[in-house]
């Protein structure tokens, strides 16, 4: 058994307990015991407590798997799950199917409270240990936590590095690289009208030791065919604003052109999509820049990458 899981099994079956309203002599006993459990868990801890810990176990939404926190809900057989899945199984409890209503565990709340435990990417090589309520918070922003493949012409679940990411862009999706800060690219639709939804190739910048991925597609804002052209940085956000970026568009002695901040990679595609936050162009003048009979999108866009200083 590991150390200290009777204790906890102590703590939560007093707090069962006083939820169906028994003596105060249990409530007594579950105060004393997440004093010693305090002591005896913050020491072990230190150097890490393992997923097959009874405790931490305790601590996993048996719903959604993750680590819980307040408020953590309970059904009147004890059974506990996360808020966020609580309003996702309607109020009922997965494993007895009783309601839930509104009861709060309090005890494992306080449990948790005492708890010492590692980044969850302790094995990609961060080795802090954190309190349990601000081990989140460091995950969010840690040096270490994997990024996304971003890229966006399919729903691909690789995730690594940034040079792990670089090379499987290159090698498996076969994606244009090219050193430089400038750029000059032309997109080339035969049929546009009957475009309503489509993602050009990505293209991969090295820039200022770098990595930027140039984005280029068609969809509906609105009720309005558009086409979007954003940059994004691979790197974290506090890293991506110190350079900036701008695109341009135009023929026939008219010019769009954007400037803004590369966004970075841990913004999923679509969601910087969504945000608007790129050169935008709408159909009609896409093709009028196009020239022709306007039966064909030949869009060529220029850009520049910069550094802040």
């Amino acid at each position: 058994m590991a150390p200290g899981s009777s204790v906890f099994k102590e703590v939560l079956e007093s707090h069962l307990m006083s939820s169906d309203y028994e003596t105060g002599k249990a409530k007594s006993e579950a105060k004393s015991n997440i004093t010693s459990t305090k002591s005896s868990v913050g020491l072990s801890g230190k150097s890490g407590i393992s997923s097959n810990n009874g405790v931490y176990e305790l601590l996993g939404c048996p719903v959604c798997k993750n680590l819980m926190y307040p408020p953590i809900h309970q059904c009147p057989n004890g059974h506990t799950l996360c808020s966020h899945c609580k309003v996702e199984v309607h109020n009922i409890c997965p494993s007895c199917h009783h309601d839930l209503g509104n009861i709060r565990c309090l005890a494992l709340e306080k449990v948790a409270e005492s708890l010492e435990l590692p980044c969850r990417y302790q094995s990609l090589g961060c080795h802090d240990i954190f309190p349990y309520y601000t081990k989140l918070k460091h995950e969010q922003n840690c040096g270490f936590r994997p990024y996304n493949c971003p890229y966006a012409g399919s729903e691909c679940s690789v995730m690594g590095d940034i040079p792990t990411l670089v090379a499987h862009l290159k090698d498996d999706h076969k994606v244009d690289m090219h050193d430089g800060c400038t750029f000059n690219h032309r997109y080339v639709k035969a049929n546009p009208h009957e475009v309503e939804n489509a993602t050009w190739m990505l293209t991969v910048f090295n820039s200022f030791g770098r990595h930027f991925c140039l984005h280029f597609e068609a969809f509906q804002l609105g009720s309005a065919p558009v086409y979007m052209a954003f940059l994004r940085f691979m790197g974290d956000d506090n890293e991506a604003k110190k350079f900036s970026y701008s695109l341009e568009v135009g023929a026939n002695g008219r010019k769009l052109i954007w400037q803004g901040i590369p966004r970075s990679i841990r913004d999923s595609h679509r969601k910087v999509r969504d945000s608007q936050d790129g050169l935008i162009i709408q159909r009609n003048l896409a093709l009028y820049f196009s020239g022709g009979e306007r039966q064909e999108l030949k869009l060529r866009i220029t850009g520049r990458i910069w550094r802040e200083e």
